[in-house]
């Protein structure tokens, strides 16, 4: 699971969900070099989005691809 305080690039490296999410909202967060010192929540925030409701988004799947993968 995830947390605002997540590394974007760390945690996009364990859970690759993460670039599909972020492609969705139209983010290339994934590819940009400032990524590798930011956190997801700063992420989002700077991209006026709702950080909170991305990441419980990010998780839900998160969680469903490791029920399914048991």
């Amino acid at each position: 699971m995830v947390t605002k305080d997540s590394n974007i690039l760390e945690a996009a490296r364990k859970y690759p969900v993460i670039g599909m999410i972020f492609r969705k909202y139209g983010l290339g967060c994934i590819g940009c070099m400032v990524a590798s010192g930011e956190t997801l929540g700063e992420g989002l925030a700077a991209h006026g989005l709702n950080a909170d409701a991305i990441i419980a988004e990010i998780n839900m799947l998160i969680e469903e691809q490791e029920k399914a993968a048991k």
